[in-house]
C-alpha cells in the first residue's frame, strides 16, 4: 500500500495555485506534515466481489519548497505500518504480520519525490520512489493543490494537497492470496503541511 505514501511533492503546484486559492503567494520554506490531518487510504479488490478499504494515518515528513524554483523542492513522507486500520482488528493484525507487510521487520512505508511536472493551474504529476516491505520501486501520483492559509485553530500557516495513484503489491513482495485478493492497490492520499519557522 502506500505512501503515502504519500505522497505529495505537489510543491510545484504552489505558484499558480496560490494565486487561485489565497490572497498572497505561498511562502517558501520548510513545511512539516500535520500528522493529525494526513493519511493514505487504500482500496483492494476482495475476491472479485467488492472493493475493500483501509487507512494508514500518523504520517510524518517534510516538504521544502521555493515557489520561484520548483526544481529545488523536496518531499519525504513516512507512514507507520503499525498504524494500519481496516476497522477489523483481526485483519489489521494479519496485515501487520510476516505473511503480509511484516510491520516488525519493515515498520515504515516511505515516499520520496524525484520529479514534479505541473499539469494545470492546481494539478501536477509526481514521480517518486516508494519503499515498502523492504523494496523500493518508482511510483507515480496525480496531485491537486487544496488550499493554503492560516489555520484558524492553531494559527499555523498550512498548505494542503491530495493525490491518487496505483501500485501492484506483488512488486513489493506482498503476494499473499494473489490473485484471489487483488494485486492492484488504489491509493488516495490527503496531506496537510505546516510551515516551520
Amino acid at each position: 500500500m502506500t505512501r503515502t505514501l504519500l505522497l505529495l511533492a505537489a510543491a510545484a503546484l504552489v505558484p499558480a495555485a496560490a494565486l487561485a486559492q489565497t490572497a498572497a503567494p505561498v511562502p517558501a520554506g520548510t513545511y512539516k506534515v500535520d500528522s493529525h490531518h494526513t493519511q493514505a487510504v487504500f482500496a483492494i479488490n476482495h475476491m472479485g466481489f467488492s472493493e475493500f478499504y483501509g487507512t494508514i494515518p500518523n504520517a510524518t515528513g517534510t516538504l521544502t519548497l521555493d515557489p520561484a524554483n520548483p526544481a529545488a523542492d523536496t518531499l519525504d513522507v513516512t507512514l507507520p505500518v503499525a498504524a494500519i486500520s481496516t476497522t477489523n482488528s483481526v485483519l489489521d493484525g494479519e496485515l501487520k504480520d510476516p505473511s503480509w507487510l511484516d510491520a516488525a521487520k519493515y515498520p515504515e512505508i516511505r515516499f520520496t519525490a524525484t520529479k514534479v511536472t505541473r499539469t494545470g493551474a492546481t494539478t501536477a504529476h509526481i514521480d517518486g520512489n516508494l519503499t515498502m516491505h523492504g523494496i523500493t520501486r518508482p511510483v507515480a501520483l496525480d496531485a491537486a493543490f487544496g488550499g493554503a492559509g492560516i489555520n484558524p485553530l492553531n494559527k499555523a500557516y498550512t498548505i494542503g494537497f491530495s493525490a491518487t495513484g496505483i501500485i501492484k503489491r506483488s512488486d513489493f513482495g506482498v503476494t499473499k492470496y494473489v490473485p484471489l485478493i487483488g494485486d492492484t492497490v488504489k491509493l488516495t492520499l490527503t496531506a496537510a503541511f505546516e510551515k516551520q519557522g
